[in-house]
């Protein structure tokens, strides 16, 4: 019996996850703009310790085990028939061809920042990108952290917790940040914040200068809506969360009005046999959860139910509030929220030996090898 063939569009944490469930059930292809996982995860730890980020959120493909049987393709999606059942990539010398389905996962996530971007890039172009933001926070003596969310959270406390020296200001529009998760987290991490002299000003919205995409580290002046005068730093960092869609090369039919894939609580895109999606794309609820809920566990069982014949889908059940961790590993370890907004800390030495070696690399994905296969 021939095998079905799977094609996840975008392997990113979602469409990995996903890629690696299916990978004994299916013949997978993983399509990616990147040569490797490059995570939008944790870009506080990103931008000041790079290196150790990268141990956990910048992996080699064929660094995962179970990965062993599905086809990579570096490339960007062009184009979608979803009639023929084919999709269309550029590869990295520019050439086209066509990648056929019998089940197609989008999980091409948003555009968000400078760190977020579904540019087609080589492994050295990553590492290029990684070196300049670090340098550039490195080399500056004041900055400004413009956001209420977790990113710009996390990018405050790292910065002023690697660099003490530095002037680092935290600019929000509202009395508090975090404002979709519990209020007992916005006064956790108030006080973390202030403990490591990140200088907190609410009530500041930022005017956002024509045409800027916040994709860029700036050194210009930040003015504000709020009526506040314009504030000054070596360098301002954008996490506003002001996030775009990566679905230009689908058809209009599959997307709601805000340009993302609108889906079933299956996961499923309505009126499309065959097609699914997941992650940051997908328009499961409000807060796109499906991105950092374990949906791909959901999504994965759902695809061979469908491959074998079954009917009977499971439903994505999206949480209530925001859950997780914040600020990401600090010296001290690393603390998670609960949706109730009570959290509870690793320590420092059981965050490298048992979170990320026994339940990330082997529970969740399966078996990463130390280095690349030869």
């Amino acid at each position: 019996m021939t095998r079905k063939r799977v094609v996840v569009a975008g392997l990113g944490d979602s469409g990995l996850l996903t890629a690696i469930h299916l990978a004994r059930h299916a013949d997978v292809v993983g399509i990616s703009a990147k040569p490797e996982l490059v995570s939008g995860q944790e870009l506080g730890m990103r931008l000041t310790r790079p290196d150790y980020w990268a141990k956990d959120y910048r992996i080699a493909f064929d660094r995962y085990r179970r990965l062993d049987r599905v086809r990579t393709v570096h490339g960007t999606m062009t184009g979608l028939d979803v009639d023929a059942r084919t999709v269309t990539v550029q590869g990295v010398d520019g050439s086209m061809h066509s990648e056929p389905y019998d089940v197609l996962v989008i999980s091409t996530g948003v555009t968000n920042g400078f760190w977020r971007q579904p540019t087609l890039q080589s492994a050295d172009e990553v590492s290029a990108s990684l070196r300049t933001a670090h340098e550039n926070l490195e080399q500056a003596s004041s900055v400004i952290v413009v956001g209420g969310g977790a990113a710009a959270m996390s990018s405050a406390a790292n910065l002023a917790a690697t660099w003490p020296e530095k002037q680092v200001d935290l600019y929000f529009p509202g009395e508090r940040a975090v404002p979709r998760h519990h209020p007992r987290v916005w006064r956790q991490v108030h006080d973390r914040l202030t403990d490591l002299g990140v200088v907190l000003h609410p009530g500041h919205r930022a005017v956002i200068p024509d045409g800027f995409a916040c994709d860029e580290i700036t050194d210009e002046p930040v003015h504000w809506s709020t009526g506040q005068p314009p504030a000054s730093a070596d360098a301002v960092i954008w996490a506003i969360g002001r996030v775009r869609p990566n679905t230009a090369w689908l058809p209009p039919a599959l997307l709601d009005d805000d340009g993302f894939v609108r889906v079933t609580p299956e996961l499923r895109v309505p009126g499309h046999p065959g097609v699914f999606a997941i992650g940051d794309v997908a328009a499961t609820d409000p807060l796109r959860t499906s991105a950092r809920n374990r949906a791909d566990r959901v999504l994965a069982r759902n695809i061979r139910a469908e491959l074998s014949g079954r009917r009977r889908l499971r439903h994505y059940h999206p949480p209530r509030g925001r859950w997780g961790s914040v600020l990401g590993v600090q010296h001290d370890g690393l603390q998670v929220f609960a949706p109730s907004g009570y959290a509870f800390r690793f320590p420092k030495w059981s965050v490298d030996r048992v979170l990320r070696d026994l339940i990330v690399k082997r529970g969740i994905y399966r078996g990463v090898r130390r280095r690349p296969r030869t």
